[in-house]
């Protein structure tokens, strides 16, 4: 759906990017499947000859999802380690490979199908925070923060009074509430945010996004989708970035990437935030919109120094592959021990995939289902 790493939005897409640079550097010889545009190192397999969300595609990409699936299944073969990002399928490939998968879930876990979805699970599930796993607490999750190349993040730039949102403009992530916290707190704000191609995205802006915004009239200045380069200035420049949001982040990618620039993050205590904001260092917690926008005038106070060195060493990209790596190694020396005496089971899985491979669809696929070999 995203380039790997993204042009503009797309946080798992920039996690998988990561990986594989610091996987390659490390002398592990890694295949990405990946769109057809995506710029990775090492091997590059495409799924499709475009990134289809920038394009337009706002469809069900599920069966793309399993056309990816069916080329990892057919070249099982020539790896170690599977580590696949996406999401729900994770569950069906970590079913049927040969070899270890570990599986990162980089989104919310509470559906009302999950439970039976993660019944018998098995070995290599990832969560992105403890807020995130304590959604099925008896799954045996491994607990790996996401991670940055976050050093070179702008730090020394003149700051403005402004405040700021990165996002998307969804009900979830609380664009319309950072309108309000700004009028409440009477400063600018300036919004960063992509506007998803589904009916409901669509829906969503034109009945109250646009509202709010031609509202605040010159107050809200909306920049539309940013890439990187110019979101780390506009983070840099703000005076402080606003995630009011109401749904259960597992993470919050952007409020490393604020943090990183010195930028505090005023946020709603909810998911895995409390995990990355250090309240009354990092930012603060505020329960609603009022609450938040009466925090915004004790955001001076903050050491924006102390801001930047804790998050370049608690979520950098070199500590989160070393999480992963550790994984790897722990998943195929089980493997190893296992298949010295399981050949039958083993052959149980080649018959698995067989079947399934027979049975998906032949069209390229999309995603970041990243394959490491060493």
């Amino acid at each position: 759906m995203e380039t790997v790493p993204p042009k503009g939005y797309g946080g798992t897409e920039r996690i998988i990017h990561e990986l594989v640079a610091e996987l390659t550097d490390r002398g592990h010889d890694v295949t990405t499947f990946a769109s057809g545009d995506s710029t990775v190192p090492g091997r590059h397999i495409e799924t499709v000859p475009i990134a289809m969300r920038p394009l337009g595609f706002g469809g069900d990409p599920g069966p793309y999802f399993m056309a990816t699936m069916r080329e990892v299944i057919d070249r099982a073969d020539d790896f170690d380690v599977v580590h696949s990002h996406l999401e729900w399928w994770n569950l069906l490939l970590a079913q049927v490979l040969p070899v270890p998968v570990v599986s990162t879930f980089h989104s919310r876990l509470d559906h009302p199908w999950a439970r039976e979805a993660l019944r018998n699970p098995p070995s290599g599930l990832v969560a992105i925070s403890q807020n995130q796993a304590s959604t099925h607490p008896d799954v045996p999750w491994t607990v790996i923060y996401n991670g940055l190349s976050l050093e070179d993040a702008p730090f020394d730039r003149r700051r403005s009074d402004s405040l700021c949102f990165v996002g998307r403009v969804t009900p979830e992530k609380g664009v319309v509430e950072a309108i309000e916290i700004a009028q409440k707190a009477g400063r600018r704000l300036r919004i960063a945010a992509k506007v998803g191609p589904t009916p409901t995205e669509q829906a969503y802006y034109e009945s109250a996004f646009k509202p709010a915004l031609d509202a605040a009239g010159s107050d809200v200045e909306f920049l539309g989708e940013l890439e990187e380069a110019d979101r780390d200035a506009l983070l840099a420049e703000s005076s402080a970035l606003l995630m009011p949001g109401s749904w259960p982040e597992p993470f919050g990618l952007v409020a490393i990437e604020a943090m990183a620039c010195g930028t505090p993050v005023l946020a709603r205590r909810i998911g895995a935030l409390p995990e990355i904001i250090r309240d009354g260092v990092d930012g603060f917690f505020g329960d609603d919109v009022t609450q938040i926008a009466f925090t915004v005038e004790s955001i001076d106070r903050l050491d924006r120094a102390e801001i930047r060195r804790s998050v370049l060493e608690r979520f950098s990209a070199t500590r989160m592959t070393d999480d992963y790596v550790d994984l790897y190694r722990t998943l195929t020396d089980t493997d190893d021990d296992a298949r010295t005496g399981t050949d039958a089971s083993g052959r149980a899985a080649v018959e698995r995939i067989t079947r399934l491979s027979s049975s998906l669809p032949s069209r390229p696929g999309l995603g970041g289902s990243i394959v490491a070999r060493k």
